[in-house]
């Protein structure tokens, strides 16, 4: 999930030289791009979807001339087989359409997207729901500034069920995001992220806290020639506790075993750690 999951970065500058004849030479940008990388710790909104492991990931776009395009993206994750007993893919599709005005300072994002999970298993009402989710979004940007907007369509936002039973929708949850990406010259950019998820018809009881949660993150990335390194440090103000055994009251919904679950009978029993906590992550990204 992450992510950003769009890559926009479609060989955008060529090179020029003093003589125009040899700009207008220069060949066009592909309209398609692919992007290959590896993290330290895949984080979804400052969550971990690898509980705190490393993955692999992968994804190909397509821009087209008047502004649409389209794309798909894959990660390694741990979460759905931690917690179901299957699954160990996240399989992102999306399209939309994006275009800039008053001479490019202005940008803005309009997109379709689904985030799904391949060998999931059957979802158990009242114990647990789909994790594969659709989400419509929306962004703006000025510069290095931008403001986007997520809501979840499907039935469920990622595996979240509602309700005191656990058996209500959480269709409407979404997220808010601003994102800083300033240009420092020689290869390096300054990142910054903050964002605020909010899980629809989610209850906090005594033994479990509430689902929502601020995340936020900052770094660098360097543009190294043969792909961009980054470093940031990620957190969020998830609240409640976690521990070995889990506890029995004021736990975090996002405190997540990786043992022992049953796939749609059981969740994790041992194993669990703070997904939500703060980290620092190192990434590498290839883009061609």
């Amino acid at each position: 999930m992450n992510k950003t999951l769009l890559s926009t970065a479609i060989a955008a500058a060529l090179a020029t030289s003093a003589f125009s004849a040899m700009a207008e030479d220069a060949p066009a940008a592909s309209p398609l791009s692919f992007n290959v990388g590896v993290v330290s710790d895949y984080l979804f909104r400052g969550v971990s979807q690898t509980h705190g492991d490393a993955a692999l990931q992968g994804g190909v776009d397509y821009a087209f001339s008047n502004g649409f395009y389209i794309g798909a993206w894959a990660s390694t994750i741990t979460w759905v087989k931690d917690n179901w007993g299957s699954g160990s893919t996240e399989i992102d599709v999306y399209g939309g359409y994006r275009g800039a005005f008053a001479n490019a300072d202005w940008t803005y994002d309009v997109g379709y997207i689904t985030y799904n999970y391949p060998g999931k298993g059957n979802a158990v009402p009242g114990f647990n729901a789909n994790p594969n989710t659709a989400e419509v979004y929306g962004s703006i940007g000025y510069k290095w500034l931008s403001a986007k907007y997520s809501y979840a369509t499907s039935s469920h936002f990622i595996g979240w069920a509602g309700g005191p039973g656990y058996d209500k929708d959480t269709r409407g949850s979404d997220y808010l995001e601003l994102n800083a990406n300033y240009d420092l010259g020689d290869g390096w950019t300054l990142i910054g992220h903050v964002g605020s998820q909010k899980v629809k018809s989610y209850v906090k009881t005594a033994a479990m806290e509430d689902a929502d949660y601020t995340d936020w993150k900052l770094g660098v990335s360097k543009d190294v020639g043969f792909g961009v390194v980054t470093l940031y440090y990620s957190d969020t103000d998830a609240k409640g506790s976690c521990g070995n055994p889990f506890p029995t009251s004021g736990a975090s919904s996002y405190c997540w075993g990786n043992n022992g679950a049953s796939s749609g009978t059981s969740t994790a029993t041992s194993g669990f750690k703070d997904v939500a906590k703060g980290k620092a992550v190192l990434t590498f990204l290839k883009t061609f």
